[in-house]
């Protein structure tokens, strides 16, 4: 027999806005599981805040980046690095030309994103402008020449070349002079465990040329390697030859990373 307290709970709606309710909450639980476990374990979006590594990545491209390449540690997670045991799962090393995004603790811990130009071992130096990776010139060919209004508002002018690596990665570099502050430079050995790292902007990054600034880059310090450019808040106005129609920079979504 019913009772009337359930009727009249039933003829209220309640208990169907209680169900409602939990299965809303377990839906949100489940895209919150998977969420957390993309970011985790697959992908990770990033933003690119300076010009460091034009023409290769713009200001404003928001960029995924897979841990899946180097394996998993303390800070390949969107969380306190701390509660993270030391060591590496799945560890994989990056190649030579990998665009690759670390965090630097003494840097206050923040995320960089650079291209792998020394493995352990190699010898780098820079003679008038020009790379040299165990002491061999790394060949470049000319593009053209660019104008355009950086990030901060200036007005640069520089030469585009196309720069080929030893292991036959090729990729594109602005320089802007052959005299500038890191375009003669010591010869650098790269410590086993560490990396050397460029910005494809060679006269507009500070990178691993800069030893007492950010210098060689440790192994567990990778997050994973650079990969698509999803979408962009490129300001078409910059005057590069990026694909604009309506003022929306298209050429830089859904683009490999290379």
């Amino acid at each position: 027999m019913t009772d009337k307290s359930d009727l009249a709970a039933k003829a209220s709606g309640k208990p169907a806005e209680k169900n409602e309710a939990m299965v809303l909450l377990k839906d949100l639980g489940v895209i919150v599981g998977f969420f957390l476990l993309f970011t985790t374990f697959g992908w990770q979006s990033f933003h690119i805040p300076s010009g460091s590594m034009e023409p290769t990545l713009e200001v404003g491209d928001r960029i995924f980046v897979s841990k899946l390449s180097y394996g998993y540690n303390r800070f390949s997670v969107p969380f306190d690095p701390s509660i993270v045991p030391e060591g590496r799962l799945f560890d994989g090393v990056p190649e030579r030309g990998d665009v690759v995004v670390f965090t630097l603790p003494y840097k206050n811990s923040n995320d960089f994103i650079k291209r792998v130009i020394g493995l352990p071992g190699d010898t780098v130096q820079m003679k008038m402008g020009r790379l040299f990776i165990n002491g061999t010139i790394v060949p470049r060919t000319y593009i053209r020449d660019v104008a355009y209004t950086d990030y901060q508002g200036v007005e640069r002018r520089a030469k585009e070349y196309m720069e080929e690596l030893p292991n036959g990665v090729k990729h594109r570099i602005y320089e802007r002079t052959d005299r500038g502050n890191v375009d003669n430079t010591s010869l650098y050995v790269v410590p086993e465990g560490h990396y050397f790292m460029m910005g494809d902007n060679r006269d507009g990054s500070a990178d691993s040329r800069i030893l007492s600034d950010m210098g060689y880059v440790a192994h567990k310090y990778l997050v994973g390697r650079a990969q698509i450019t999803t979408f962009s808040l490129y300001d078409c106005d910059q005057g590069k030859e990026v694909y604009c129609p309506a003022g929306i920079p298209l050429g830089r979504f859904f683009g490999s990373i290379d």
